[in-house]
C-alpha cells in the first residue's frame, strides 16, 4: 500500500513512517518543518529513513504542494498539526489556520486527486474537563482549549467528507503519547531532562491529575491497524486504558532514571483537565488494538533513547 504521512517528520509521524516501511508499505511524507519546535529535531527524526521515503517539503495549506504529495497515494495518515494545549491559548488563530484550514485543504486535494481514504489523528482533549472515566467514543464532547476545538473540528470535516465526497475516514483520539522522539516541551521529556540536569521540576496543581500515558509504539500500532482496516466512517480511542496521577508519574521517573527529583509546586494551568482515560474496547473489537507497554517499560525504553541520543 502507498501511504502519505502528513507531519511525517514529527514525533508520532516519524515513528509511524518507520513502522510502515517495516511492514512493506511505500511511504511518502509531507512536512513543512515549521518552528513549532526546533526543525533540526524533525530533520534528525528522518535520518533513519533517508532514501527509503519520498519527502515533499511544504505546507498542507498549499493545494499544489499537497496534490504533488498525493501522487500515487492510496491512503493518508493525517498527523500534521500545530500541537499543544497551552500554546493554543496564546495563539488560537494559528491553530485554527493550520489545524482546520490545513485539514480542509488536504481533504479538498484528496477529492480532486481521487484519494479515497484518510486516517485522522485527533486527540483525547476533545472530551474536555471531565472528572471521571473511562471516556467512550459516544460521550458528549466539550473542548476547553483552542487546540482541542481544532481537533474536534477536524473530525467533523472528515465526517462531512465521508458523507458528501465518499472519502473513507477513520478518526483516532490519541491519549497522552510519550516515547522516543517526544517533543522537548512535553511533560515526560521535559521532566526527565530537568531531572538529569538537577534542575527543578514544576508540578502543576496537587499532583492528583491523571493521564492515560500511552507509549508511542502502541499509538503507532493503532494507526497501522486503522490503515489496514478501512471504515466508511469511524471514531476510536487509542490509549493505554490505565491512567496514573502526576505524582505517580514523577515517582516512576525517579525510579527508572535513578535520580532524586527537585519538585516545586505551582498553580494549576489554564487548559489542563483533571483526567484522561481511554476506553479502548471499541478499537479492540473492530481494529484488534491491544496496547502492550506499561508505564515502567515505556520509561525504560525512553531512558535508552535519551542515553543513545545524548
Amino acid at each position: 500500500m502507498n501511504v502519505l504521512v502528513t507531519g511525517g517528520a514529527g514525533f508520532i509521524g516519524s515513528n509511524l513512517v518507520e513502522s510502515l516501511l517495516g511492514q512493506g508499505h511505500a511511504v511518502s511524507i509531507i512536512d513543512n518543518f515549521d518552528d513549532g519546535y526546533d526543525p533540526a529535531i524533525k530533520r534528525r527524526n528522518l535520518v533513519p529513513v533517508a532514501g527509503h521515503v519520498r519527502l515533499v517539503e511544504g505546507d498542507i495549506r498549499d493545494p499544489r504542494t499537497v496534490e504533488q504529495a498525493l501522487e500515487g497515494v492510496e491512503v493518508v495518515a493525517h498527523l500534521a498539526a500545530r500541537a499543544g494545549v497551552r500554546p493554543s491559548l496564546e495563539d488560537p488563530s494559528t491553530y485554527i489556520d493550520i489545524n482546520i484550514q490545513g485539514t480542509q485543504s488536504l481533504l479538498d486535494a484528496m477529492h480532486k486527486r481521487g484519494v479515497g481514504r484518510i486516517v485522522y489523528a485527533s486527540s483525547s482533549s476533545v472530551y474536555g474537563a471531565r472528572h471521571e472515566g473511562p471516556f467512550v467514543e459516544s460521550d458528549s464532547l466539550a473542548p476547553v482549549s483552542p487546540y482541542a476545538a481544532t481537533k474536534l473540528a477536524g473530525e467533523l470535516l472528515c465526517h462531512a467528507a465521508a458523507r458528501n465526497r465518499g472519502i473513507q475516514a477513520t478518526c483516532l483520539r490519541l491519549f497522552t503519547v510519550y516515547g522516543p522522539r517526544q517533543r522537548p516541551e512535553m511533560a515526560i521529556h521535559l521532566f526527565v531532562r530537568r531531572a538529569l540536569a538537577s534542575e527543578p521540576i514544576q508540578r502543576f496543581g496537587s499532583g492528583v491529575s491523571r493521564r492515560d500515558y500511552t507509549f508511542v509504539s502502541d499509538i503507532v500500532g493503532g494507526i497501522s491497524a486503522a490503515i489496514a482496516r478501512p471504515r466508511d466512517w469511524a471514531v476510536y480511542n487509542i490509549g493505554n486504558g490505565n491512567p496514573v496521577t502526576l505524582n505517580q508519574l514523577l515517582e516512576a521517573i525517579s525510579e527508572v532514571f535513578e535520580v532524586e527529583l527537585n519538585v516545586e509546586p505551582a498553580p494549576d494551568q489554564l487548559g489542563d483537565v483533571p483526567i484522561t482515560w481511554a476506553d479502548v474496547s471499541k478499537a479492540a473489537e473492530e481494529l484488534g488494538y491491544r496496547p502492550e507497554t506499561s508505564l515502567t517499560a515505556g520509561l525504560v525504553a525512553f531512558r535508552e533513547w535519551i542515553e543513545a541520543s545524548g
